[in-house]
């Protein structure tokens, strides 16, 4: 044989990944965590220096007790770089090599995590209950080695990619500037954007996904200036982006990105195709490489760079509420911005629960669970081990139930809902009309939330897996007001109100104030 063939083994790319798959649902990359903790440190916000310390505060117990950072624990993304003198010794395919690695990870006993691939995207979508198949990209190289990046990306900022073709002349950055504004903040800042630019369309979606991964460097890159038009491009995104002041969990703030990625290719003379990807605060990325030797080792990372951050992070004033004897009374005195302690039980529910209660309100049937004077949390819970309650209980997106909210209102006498991100028009009028306010907990702290849940039981819809409705009993659950009974929205006034703080000190700078 060529000695410059090497011979790997197809079990150790299934082990590699399946271990790599487990490693990233609980370490973030310590990248992302110094300048997370730097964004902490200098946060101004009251609301975003609370979701940002609790992010970190989630990420470092979730790295102490090896459980998942967010309970969407990701569509598995796979870049494989395959040298041209490998051999795989394997009688399965390279793809089935990586699906069998990322089905043992997602039903590893000791640590399972939650499965959110369906199989038929059009109609029955259908839970595969593994997390397979994931989304693998294949480059041939020189060399005798593979190299695969491995991510995990949450659907809340998946849904939020966004593709365009410019004219040759026109700002790529105002076009991403101007993206960003209208995003929202469902895809759980502070993060990260990534923009390819070049190729064809299906080309700059790959530039933005693959660059994404790369280290997070900003301050190095301010500190030295930019020495290419890339790297001009991402110093001027990532100022005009965090100086549209929308935030951590779009509250508001100083800190809506840590760092903006870049990545280009030659294109047709033509076009300029343009894509945009964010990255949410469960920033799960990891590149190993294979030689032959074995499977991959990981050590873990040194968690003193995890700042300790104490678990009362509620520093401004809160208000303490029994969910057992909530009145409507009560709920309409909430106002936007407030804080709440939640205690007692809430129900949980998120987009097929929806859809089967609102078929059944259609049909006329009775609902499998009173809604009256309830609580419920839009969420899909990582499975329990161990002596948990629940696994993992962030929040989803909310706008993904807009439609089905006049509905639910009109129909169930709901007193409250808990998600993540804004409200778009048409749910804000519902709340209106129904005064019925909306509170949002922090996404990528999912965590951190589950110690809250003292008790859990399926009561509804238990075929959905963890779609189901749950019920939940709580103790002091932290949440956000963020749209009270009339209509005031912390996500449209958080971020104006940055917005405005931050253009008056660039101006103050710059005549000298």
């Amino acid at each position: 044989m060529n000695k410059k063939t090497r011979t790997i083994a197809g079990k150790d790319i299934t082990k590699s990944v399946g271990d790599a798959l487990q490693y990233i649902s609980y370490y973030h990359p310590p990248d992302y965590i110094r300048y997370l903790s730097q964004a902490y440190a200098r946060e101004q916000s009251p609301s975003a220096k609370n979701a940002i310390g609790q992010i970190l505060l989630n990420s470092r117990i979730a790295a102490f007790g090896r459980r998942p950072i967010c309970q969407d624990t990701g569509l598995v993304v796979v870049f494989a770089r395959v040298g041209m003198g490998v051999r795989i010794k394997s009688t399965a395919s390279f793809a089935d090599l990586v699906n069998e690695g990322v089905r043992q990870a997602y039903l590893d006993p000791y640590n399972p995590l939650r499965p959110s691939i369906v199989s038929d995207p059009l109609a029955g979508r259908v839970n595969t209950r593994d997390n397979t198949p994931a989304v693998i990209h294949v480059d041939l190289v020189q060399g005798n080695q593979i190299e695969i990046t491995i991510a995990a990306k949450g659907g809340g900022s998946e849904n939020k990619a966004r593709f365009t073709t410019l004219n040759p002349s026109a700002s790529v950055a105002d076009w991403v500037v101007d993206t960003v504004s209208t995003l929202g903040s469902g895809w759980c800042p502070p993060g990260l954007i990534s923009v390819g630019i070049g190729g064809s369309a299906e080309k700059a979606m790959l530039l933005a996904k693959e660059a994404m991964n790369e280290p997070i460097d900003m301050s190095e890159l301010l500190a030295r200036g930019s020495s290419c038009a890339e790297e001009a491009l991402r110093i001027e995104l990532y100022e005009r982006i965090n100086a549209l002041g929308i935030g951590a969990q779009g509250l508001g703030g100083l800190t809506t990105v840590v760092d903006v990625k870049v990545a280009t290719y030659p294109t047709h003379a033509a076009s300029k195709p343009v894509a945009l990807i964010p990255q949410c605060a469960a920033n799960r990325h990891l590149t190993f490489t294979l030689d032959g030797s074995g499977p991959i080792r990981l050590e873990p990372p040194d968690l003193t760079e995890w700042p300790q951050i104490g678990e009362d992070l509620h520093t401004t004033s809160v208000r303490r509420v029994n969910l057992n004897t909530l009145t409507k009374e009560e709920t309409a005195s909430w106002r936007c911005g407030e804080t709440l302690l939640l205690s007692g039980k809430m129900l949980t529910g998120r987009d097929a629960a929806h859809q089967r209660m609102v078929d059944l309100i259609d049909a006329g049937k009775p609902l499998p669970v009173d809604l009256r004077g309830r609580v419920i949390y839009y969420v899909g819970p990582v499975r329990a081990v161990r002596d948990e309650v629940v696994g993992p209980a962030g929040p989803t997106t909310s706008s993904r139930m807009d439609g089905f909210i006049e509905k639910i209102l009109a129909e169930t006498g709901l007193y409250a809902m808990v998600g993540k991100a804004e409200r778009g028009l048409a749910a804000i009028e519902s709340i209106v009309r129904h005064r019925t306010p909306y509170l949002i907990a922090v996404g990528g702290a999912a965590y951190l939330i589950s110690k809250s849940i003292k008790a859990a039981r399926i009561v509804a819809f238990e075929d959905l897996g963890m779609e189901a409705i749950h019920e939940f009993e709580v103790q002091d659950m932290p949440v956000i007001m963020a749209v009270d009974v009339e209509g005031n929205s912390i996500h449209n006034s958080g971020p104006l109100e940055w917005r405005k703080r931050m253009a008056a000190d660039s101006i103050a700078r710059s005549i000298g104030v």
